[in-house]
């Protein structure tokens, strides 16, 4: 059986190249993930050295965050404090990074439909407006009540980290539930910033900044040179935002929306196949080059931006954030004073129990109704858990802390109720978490089929109402896979329609690099009526999947071939396998075959006689259990 400890050969330079495509595998997720965990871990570094440091010597965290700093060129002058230089310069790249994230949901991610969207959706505007109304109706009277904006907002590096420590030990479908509420929580986050938020509104400055935008976007036309282009005018918009009045963090984001996001064409991929070819048969800088660009020019703006800055962000800008501006001085008289502030309460009820009611309430209602997709894995005790992390308001909270709260004395107590909601919610999560997990009968979810089979949405081969059953995770480019499907073939030739056959995705990415290209590419012939025929092309010739060999296949076997390939970079395409693959992490499935009998995992050899007997062992074993009736007697 092929798994997880087979030796990974050499990547071929056109392996990679093929591999090369926008739908992120479970895989990239898990070091994602990675690299998620150790951004909140500097990022609560960063928070513990700016309260140490503001309590040990509050006069110099001050002194040093208020350095002023001047840069200009003649009479053309910007002066900034350090604060000022993190919270409107640094962050512009945070919410820019933001920004291509929103981007890329909307265009090609988890937002692009409806019915998948739905659920995170619904619970993110759930989870923004009743911590409002909470903070409003806690604070009121408070002279703080227009502070509502501090509850509203998930801190995605802290959550996503936090699930990374805390979570559950099959998160899958809960962390892409999560990502896709707290792209929609940041998007509120950000409209509330610049319609509350904003002072001393000058109109001016904001068309230059629209021409700005402007030839941000007509820049993607450029053949070349584009990265200068790009950097200068973001420049012009940032600074005119700034000079607007509209916090000049929100450039970054407009910025962002303009840059162009798509998944790789099958002509560019090829294109790049053809210049890799070139350079192993003849090396030199000049192919090299050619090669190395066209392989980069493959892939979207956005998504080598996302790559390139997000380890600065969460690095670098994030723990320089939490240093500038988590400095709460925590002596006994803001203590106290924080104790019986509704400020300080309001934040807190806001951010863990507005939190927790908005996004489990409303994403439990919707399962409970069955409106939405939910799928394997995302059930309601792991909603709990999640809609408790979402209580970690840490980034956002205390930027508009600084933007909403004039008084010292009061944001000090605003802070001092951010930071405590924070851990409240940590530990409430950590709690869920636990508890689920204890109460969880694992093992046996792991042997039972996660979700049921399902005539409309599944492949299957042989009648809906046969009695028996067989549900295979594979992955095209697997040979036991092919062997798998030589035995149930044989299998189906002694039962004939008294089997029914269901296949389902599990590309084993690492070590096959165009195994997930074969998946989708069998998904969008199934919206041409063609699966199992693309499924047996694909098995014929396991070694040749590459873009040029699966639009090939499409053409023999009398498909739609424009259509075919529109589909192969569509959501509904990617979605599906992308569902396949969550439901296979639900179940533990780390090798494939994988075979489930009557809906139990089926262990041991998988030629034709022993999956028939385990088939007739099944039949008995559900005979048995099924209570006898006086009338059935």
């Amino acid at each position: 059986m092929e798994n997880l400890t087979l030796i990974e050969r050499s990547p071929d330079p056109e392996d990679v190249a093929a591999r090369s495509r926008t739908h992120r595998s479970i895989a990239d997720k898990i070091r994602a993930m990675g690299q998620n965990r150790i951004g909140a871990l500097l990022l609560l570094i960063a928070t513990l050295v700016a309260i140490l440091w503001a309590n040990i010597s509050t006069g110099s965290y001050e002194s040093f965050w208020e350095t002023h700093m001047t840069v200009g060129l003649g009479d053309l002058q910007l002066d900034f404090t350090l604060h000022a230089l993190v919270n409107d310069a640094l962050m512009a790249i945070f919410f820019f990074t933001v920004g291509l994230e929103v981007r890329r949901e909307f265009a090609i991610g988890e937002l692009t439909s409806w019915p998948r969207a739905m659920v995170p959706v619904i619970a993110a505007v759930a989870g923004l407006v009743l911590p409002a109304l909470l903070f409003v109706l806690i604070a009121r009277g408070s002279r703080y009540e227009h502070a509502w904006g501090i509850v509203i907002s998930t801190d995605t590096a802290f959550l996503v980290g936090a699930l990374a420590l805390v979570g559950p030990r099959v998160p899958g479908r809960l962390r892409v539930f999560l990502l896709a509420l707290a792209v929609v929580d940041d998007i509120g986050a950000l409209s509330i910033i610049a319609l509350v938020y904003t002072a001393n509104f000058t109109p001016l400055p904001l068309a230059i900044a629209a021409v700005g935008l402007a030839g941000v976007y007509f820049t993607r036309y450029f053949p070349t040179g584009r990265g200068p282009v790009y950097a200068t005018l973001s420049i012009i918009v940032w600074l005119a935002f700034l000079a607007s009045g509209v916090h000049p963090t929100l450039a970054g984001v407009a910025i962002a929306l303009l840059v162009p996001v798509y998944r790789p064409d099958r002509r560019d991929v090829e294109h790049a196949l053809e210049l890799a070819r070139t350079f192993r048969q003849s090396p030199n800088t000049e192919y090299a080059r050619a090669a190395a660009n066209s392989l980069r020019e493959s892939i979207s703006i956005n998504e080598r931006l996302q790559t390139a800055y997000a380890p600065y962000v969460a690095y670098v800008i994030l723990p320089l954030f939490a240093l500038a501006n988590a400095g709460v001085v925590l002596s006994p008289d803001i203590l106290a004073g924080a104790l019986v502030s509704p400020l300080t309460w309001g934040i807190v009820v806001g951010l863990v129990v507005g939190k927790m009611i908005g996004v489990f309430g409303s994403a439990a209602v919707m399962k409970i109704a069955r409106i939405g997709e939910f799928g394997a894995g995302l059930t309601l005790d792991r909603l709990a858990g999640g809609a408790a992390l979402c209580g970690i308001g840490f980034t956002i909270s205390l930027f508009i802390v600084d933007l909403a709260i004039a008084d010292e004395e009061a944001q000090n107590e605003a802070r001092v109720g951010v930071l405590a909601a924070s851990v409240i919610a940590f530990v409430v999560a950590t709690i869920v978490f636990r508890i689920s997990d204890a109460l969880r009968p694992d093992d046996d979810a792991r042997q039972t089929l996660a979700r049921p089979v399902d005539p409309r949405r599944d492949h299957v081969f042989g009648p809906a109402d046969a009695p028996f059953t067989i549900v295979e995770y594979g992955d095209f480019q697997c040979g036991f896979c092919l062997k798998a499907s030589g035995s149930i073939q044989e299998v189906h030739g002694v039962l004939g329609d008294r089997l029914r056959y269901v296949w389902r995705h599990a590309p084993l990415t690492q070590y096959h690099p165009n195994a997930l290209a074969g998946a989708e590419a069998s998904e969008a012939a199934a919206l041409q009526g063609k699966f199992f025929e693309f499924e047996r092309g694909l098995f014929a010739d396991q070694e040749n999947q590459r873009p040029s060999d699966i639009v090939r296949l499409a053409r023999e076997l009398g498909l739609d071939v424009d259509r075919f390939e529109r589909d192969l970079t569509s959501a509904e395409v990617t979605g599906r396998v992308q569902d396949d693959m969550l439901d296979a992490e639900a179940m533990g499935i780390t090798s494939v075959p994988t075979l489930f009998v009557n809906g139990r995992r089926h262990v041991g050899p998988y030629d034709a006689q022993s999956l028939i007997r385990a088939l007739e062992e099944s039949e008995a074993e559900s005979a048995r259990t099924v209570p006898t009736t006086p009338a059935a007697q």
